[in-house]
């Protein structure tokens, strides 16, 4: 499996085609990714285990095991690990393109 290490943790592609993407994600404790956007794909998010805070479209809440959110192309979105323990996450894609370039950062606390 590919893995990829982040400033804010890390993730590992479980599945990949031409028509979708599956990713589990962890984020650290008190680490969080930037406000972005896609304009090639959408997202469905699931919450494995740990405590978050997600932003959608300038909307923020908490989300926690069992909790999942779908995210449309083009739409705002940011998770925050808001607890002690890392937050895991399964994240399918859909769409037609799945790379990492696809990501419109509008805010980034690592300065990508």
């Amino acid at each position: 499996m590919d893995e990829d290490v982040r400033p804010w943790g890390r993730y590992e592609i479980l599945s990949e085609s031409s028509d979708h993407k599956v990713k589990r994600i962890v984020v650290n404790a008190g680490a969080r990714f930037s406000y972005q956007r896609h304009q090639h794909r959408s997202e469905h998010w699931f919450i494995v285990s740990g405590n978050a805070k997600v932003t959608h479209e300038g909307l923020e809440f908490e989300m926690s095991a069992g909790d999942s959110i779908d995210i449309a192309q083009g739409e705002l979105h940011r998770l925050a690990n808001i607890g002690s323990e890392p937050v895991i996450f399964i994240e399918v894609q859909s769409g037609s393109y799945f790379g990492e370039d696809d990501i419109e950062r509008i805010e980034d606390d690592y300065n990508r």
